[in-house]
């Protein structure tokens, strides 16, 4: 991979675009995980019977939701090391 160029505003602006889509997908799905895992937490309470599976898969949507988060976010960095990194 080749250094970006940075030179003007445009071409850094080309390349926030271009970090910004590395690892969207896991972000946006850890994202919903995360709200789902929320709300099922916070109504687990008002579930009756069925509350503690409720509250046990509110909390696993949760570490997952998080575990995508940082997977993209591992991602995102590694990808900018990359291609900052010079090769001849």
């Amino acid at each position: 991979m080749s250094r970006p160029d940075l030179s003007d505003e445009a071409k850094v602006a080309q390349y926030r675009a271009e970090l910004r889509a590395v690892g969207r997908n896991q972000r946006l799905a850890g994202f919903a995980l995360v709200i789902l895992g929320a709300i099922a937490v916070w109504a687990s309470a008002s579930a009756g019977a069925a509350g503690p599976a409720v509250q046990w898969a509110g909390y696993a949507a949760l570490a997952l939701g998080w575990a995508l988060m940082l997977a993209a976010i591992f991602l995102r960095t590694r990808y900018h090391r990359q291609r900052m990194r010079e090769t001849n």
